[in-house]
């Protein structure tokens, strides 16, 4: 997370979910952003194959055709734009861990990289801000900064928080 803009920073958390950030401010200076969705427009079906690779390697037991064939079917039965909705769902979907840490997200050689989408869109994204997920923890005012951003109305980010009372 110190690294220079636009790299990669994958942690891993509950020791075991890969969870993709990218650095954003300059060499030294520790901020990134958690990818905590991605919409898929095009890769459906390698994404889910990755899952089930991530899947099966997480077992402790040994694998047979079966297993994997019940796991590629219940991935199947998910909605296309639910494939990576989810911070450790978008480290799995792209085979992301923490050997991916320090990589150039803005390269047009690197394997993954974070682009704007020119097609299928007519107008502006919308985006939406809200207080981030999974800090109940933290005291105010960092628990309701809005520093969840996402797109209006997009099937892969999970529901709108609800508001605190």
């Amino acid at each position: 997370m110190f690294g220079p803009p636009g790299r990669a920073y994958v942690y891993l958390v509950y020791g075991m979910h890969d969870c993709l950030n990218v650095v954003t401010e300059p060499e030294g200076r520790p901020a990134a952003l958690l990818i905590r969705a991605v919409e898929p427009e095009e890769g459906i079906e390698a994404m889910r194959a990755a899952h089930v690779e991530r899947e099966l390697a997480r077992r402790r037991m040994p694998v047979d055709d079966g297993t994997r064939a019940r796991i590629a079917a219940r991935l199947a039965t998910e909605p296309s734009a639910r494939v990576a909705s989810g911070p450790g769902r978008v480290a799995s979907a792209f085979g992301l861990d923490r050997s991916h840490t320090g990589l150039d997200l803005t390269a047009a050689e690197s394997p993954i990289r974070i682009e704007l989408s020119a097609e299928g869109s007519s107008s502006p994204l919308e985006i939406v801000t809200g207080p981030r997920v999974g800090v109940g923890y933290a005291a105010e005012p960092w628990r309701s900064m809005p520093w969840r951003f996402a797109l209006r109305d997009s099937p892969a980010v999970s529901a709108p928080a609800r508001p605190r009372t």
